[in-house]
This record gives structure tokens, C-alpha cells and sequence, in this order.
């Protein structure tokens, strides 16, 4: 790749926000190889978690994205089953842990990723490391 990596490239990719270049991550995001948070980029040597317990703050953005996530499983519920009553409480129910349960992978990467990306002020993009 030649050229300037744009930020969104490197969010969809999982690219460390400093050089853009390297793996924030080990392993795939759903598989058997479990994805780990690197330490260190491989490319930049920046490090990924900037202090012990940075990673914490991801949570937030992991409850909001889940939030948003619920409210749209609850919503196409309603399309498909309809108001929620007693006879449908359980299929709202079964939606939305289902969508939480299968969506916790893409939760665990893009929060820590969008805190990377976005709420960090200390990590700036370098681009002299697309030379």
C-alpha cells in the first residue's frame, strides 16, 4: 500500500492508530485462534495499552454499541413478532441475548479500536510511516 492509509481503513482493519500499518490484534475476530490485544506494534513499536488499566475505558464504548445493538434486535423483533406482550416477552428475550452473544467478538475489537482511534488524544497518526 502507497500512500497515505486513511483513518477509516485503519479502524476496519484493526491497524494501530499511530503508524496505521500494524495488528492491533492476534487472531481472527471469529474462529478458533482467540483474539488478543498486541502489547506492542509490530510495525511502530507504539505501545497499545498506554498505561496499565487503559483498556478499562473501552467498557463504555462496549456498553453503547451493546445498547445500540439491543435496541436495534428489540426493533426488527417488533417488525417480525410484533408489540411486546406476554405471549412475545420470550422471543424479545431470545433475540436480544443471542444478538449480545454473537456480537460480543465485533464489541471486544471495535471498542478497543474506536478508543484507540477516537477518544485518545495522546496516540497521534504519524504519517512518515507510509514512506
Amino acid at each position: 500500500m502507497t500512500g497515505k492509509t486513511s483513518k477509516l481503513y485503519a479502524i476496519v482493519h484493526a491497524k494501530c492508530a499511530h503508524c496505521r500499518r500494524g495488528n492491533i490484534f492476534t487472531g481472527s475476530m471469529y474462529g478458533w485462534n482467540i483474539q488478543h490485544t498486541k502489547e506492542i506494534c509490530s510495525h511502530c513499536a507504539q505501545r497499545i495499552e498506554i498505561e496499565p488499566g487503559y483498556f478499562y475505558a473501552a467498557m463504555y464504548v462496549s456498553y453503547a454499541m451493546n445498547v445500540i445493538e439491543m435496541l436495534f434486535a428489540s426493533f426488527i423483533t417488533y417488525l417480525i413478532c410484533g408489540p411486546l406482550e406476554d405471549n412475545t416477552f420470550w422471543n424479545y428475550l431470545i433475540v436480544i441475548f443471542v444478538g449480545c452473544f454473537l456480537l460480543y467478538p465485533f464489541n471486544y475489537r471495535y471498542s478497543r479500536i474506536i478508543l484507540l482511534h477516537v477518544l485518545s488524544p495522546n496516540i497521534k497518526y504519524k504519517p512518515y510511516y507510509d514512506q
